[in-house]
């Protein structure tokens, strides 16, 4: 957030909070870095989940909001895909990572390394220098992480900021205390270099591509440059167990750097590190920038004022303080990503590009945009927080297409990816369009959306990840036939999914055609947002695959996960049509219909909320003549699918979207169309909410209960007025008010 890195950047230098902020309850106390470090235990994950399904990919990061890198323990040595760095159920640790991990995904980390304390006797290969530890010796917070291993007699301990972090580490007996820095390149890759002398050690790891053009370079390395509080150590080079001569390595399996002293009892080492995309030099200049000099506990009171500044633009009251725990821990996991990818002075790799540099001359530039997943409620969560930063996402994203020549479908490790289904980037630049953000060019951002709608892109550009995927045989059939299997993806297939999902970003652009006055193109796409019907078989009251002739794929299976469908199954991907519900009712046959179709899923037991795709589905009771049913399964999936400690996620928390949605359905509203202007109510889980908007403007949400038991809406007030609609306008919410609901024991 530009304006927490403003108000950290000022705290850093002396500056302190208003009076006000000091006063509030201290809101970064309530999160919990591990939720989501052990496999999920919950009724969806237990039925649904498959493999890393069950795991919510969480780790206990640690820096400021939006970091460029974070600091976390690791108990994994690898960057390989679907395994973070950081596991629960593991028991040994083997240092302190700077990371670029995905929160919550089953992707890659990247660019990382690895800092490591060695106490006593020198050893540089992972098998002997790894610490058996337990979970009562350690501490953790958004702000900080420290560990005690006594078998060492060792305290370690790492805070950080935007770019930048500072660890120490303390022996607790006088020995020998070496820190051994290895890039962590699964392709033994990268460089490293020391100087022993001035207490120096940087180096980088090469990035490369997963997905589109795997295990090709991505065009840009994780740089980072560490200095020491002390200089004139013990210094050198290892590979793996062997130590090596000279001062520097490269291309080497397990290669690192190391750096010893010798430390009396208590004395503690301490070393300030700066991270960069772009060089070793820009890694220093953000080090000097954001971490001038050798003061751990300040940095880490300016880290829990960064975090209580943005914790605090929420507060909610209840006397169930686990509740608190669960919500400041979902907002903790929402505010990960996008990830700041620009240095101090605005120097960031370009995008798709082979080490070449740009520049962004207005806000920072981002990356790590898990988008399929994102749009539905993280992206606009921020949206209602924090316009500002969604202005510099649209920057960054327009900046990507026009350096790329296509707007990118989910770009991470600043790539192409072709990752996952659907052209949501568009969908996520309509949603915020819609909502008055708009301080990007427009133009652009429409000419680069418009592309992706209605282009293919060459054999070359396709197969490296660039357009929509089949979109010629979207455009040609309204729909993708079983014939079209989608080869140049890593989801390969998915048909029916993919239609259903293209139908919302046409839907999404057309939006943003009819606002444009491009009459032709809106009528084109507001007529392809209604291609959900050319999937949808009256007959079975579902969606399901098709051939090029119009034949319905046989047999038809309706809770089994098809080839057609992502990461579920017909019955549950049937309810994504979020443009056009009433639509999606008609077809089924009216109201009732829909309301049938919904109680089926949920007596079944089909509903999987560890899946995006569903998010919207307990929403859309409002849609029907039995809304109080919203109110139920809302409350029902906040009591089961969430709760504290390790295991707290349903599944796959994906870069904070299943913490954004427990956020909205807590506070009583929910995005079921990212690019619609409203929400959908529900009840709320607090006895009261405020919600900071921008222009020191207040949005409180109060709750008149009958029985603490209560969840059914009988009234609601909008500044007193009724509201007579189960939902509720973005344009009335942002300029704040008061939004009173009254709930009774049973349903109306």
């Amino acid at each position: 957030m530009r304006d927490v890195l403003r108000v950290a950047l000022l705290l850093i230098s002396g500056g302190a909070l208003s009076p006000a902020a000091a006063q509030q309850p201290v809101l970064w106390k309530y999160v919990q870095p591990m939720a989501g470090t052990a496999g999920s235990t919950t009724p969806a994950a237990m039925k649904h989940g498959e493999g890393t399904e069950k795991n919510a990919n969480t780790i206990p990061a640690v820096g400021y909001p939006f970091a460029m890198t974070q600091w976390t323990p690791q108990t994994q040595l690898t960057e390989l895909k679907c395994v973070p760095p950081y596991f629960y159920k593991d028991s040994v640790f083997t240092g302190f990572r700077g990371t670029h991990w995905l929160s919550g995904s089953c992707t890659q980390d990247y660019g990382s390394f690895t800092v490591m304390p060695v106490a006593g006797k020198l050893v540089t290969a992972a098998a002997d220098y790894g610490v058996l530890f337990r979970h009562n010796s350690e501490q953790s917070s958004p702000a900080s992480y420290s560990i005690t291993l006594p078998q060492k007699q060792l305290q370690a301990a790492v805070t950080g900021t935007a770019r930048c972090g500072i660890m120490q580490f303390t022996l607790q007996r006088a020995d020998s205390l070496y820190v051994l820095i290895t890039p962590n390149s699964d392709k033994e890759k990268g460089f490293v270099r020391i100087n022993a002398a001035t207490g120096e050690i940087w180096g980088y790891n090469p990035v490369h591509r997963i997905y589109q053009g795997w295990g090709q370079s991505a065009g840009f390395s994780g740089y980072f440059y560490a200095r020491f509080s002390r200089s004139k150590g013990k210094g050198g080079v290892y590979s793996g167990n062997q130590l090596l001569t000279g001062d520097s390595l490269q291309g080497r399996a397990a290669m690192g750097a190391y750096l010893g002293f010798a430390l009396k009892k208590g004395e503690t080492l301490t070393i300030r590190i700066g991270t960069s995309f772009t060089s070793v030099a820009d890694a220093r200049k953000n080090l000097a920038a954001e971490i001038p000099a050798f003061t751990f506990e300040q940095v880490k009171k300016t880290a829990e004022q960064v975090w209580q500044k943005s914790l605090s633009q929420i507060t909610v009251t209840t006397g169930i303080e686990k509740d608190k725990r669960i919500f400041y821990t979902a907002l903790y996991h929402a505010l990960q990503h996008p990830r700041l990818f620009s240095n101090t002075d605005g120097t960031y790799p370009t995008f798709a590009g082979n080490y070449s540099l740009q520049k962004m001359k207005d806000g920072h530039y981002y990356d790590d945009f898990s988008m399929w997943d994102i749009y539905r409620a993280q992206l606009p969560l921020l949206e209602i927080l924090q316009p500002a930063q969604v202005n510099d996402f649209v920057r960054s994203l327009i900046a990507k297409g026009k350096q790329g020549g296509w707007l990118p479908i989910f770009p991470c490790w600043n790539s192409y990816t072709a990752a996952m289904i659907g052209d949501h980037s568009t969908a996520f630049i309509a949603s915020a369009w819609a909502r008055g953000i708009r301080n990007y060019s427009v133009e652009d951002a429409y000419a680069l959306m418009r592309k992706n709608a209605f282009e293919q892109a060459d054999s070359a550009g396709y197969i490296n990840g660039m357009g929509r995927r089949a979109i010629a045989s979207y455009m040609k059939y309204g729909y993708i036939p079983v014939e079209d299997s989608v080869q140049e993806a890593f989801h390969k297939k998915e048909q029916v999914s993919r239609t259903l999902e293209y139908a919302y970003d046409d839907y999404a652009l057309s939006v943003v055609a009819k606002g444009l006055g491009k009459e032709n193109d809106y009528k084109v796409l507001a007529n392809r947002a209604r291609n959900y019907r050319h999937v949808f078989d009256s007959s079975v009251g579902m969606v399901r695959a098709r051939y090029a002739d119009g034949s319905w794929y046989k047999p038809f299976n309706p809770d089994v996960r098809e080839f057609y469908i992502t990461e579920g199954t017909p019955r549950q991907y049937t309810f994504y049509v979020p443009q056009n519900v009433p639509g999606l009712a008609a077809a089924m046959g009216g109201k009732k219909a829909l309301e049938k179709a919904l109680d089926s899923l949920f007596i079944k037991g089909e509903y999987w909320h560890g899946n995006e795709p569903g998010h919207q589905i307990p929403f859309l009771y409002n849609y029907t003549a039995a809304p109080w049913k919203t109110q139920q399964q809302v409350r029902t999936i906040l009591n089961e699918e969430y709760s504290d400690g390790p295991g707290g996620l349903s599944g796959n928390d994906d870069a904070g979207q299943m913490s954004a949605w427990y956020i909205f359905a807590a506070l009583g509203f929910y995005p079921v169309d990212p690019v619609a202007t409203e929400y959908a109510l529900c009840a709320p889980l607090f006895e009261k909410a405020v919600i900071q908007l921008p222009g020191n403007k207040q949005l409180t949400i109060r709750v008149k209960k009958e029985s603490e038991h209560a969840v059914y809406i009988s009234h609601v007030l909008w500044n007193g007025n009724p509201v007579t609609e189960k939902f509720i306008p973005h344009t009335a919410m942002q300029q704040g008010g008061v939004l009173e609901i009254t709930l009774e024991n049973n349903a109306l």
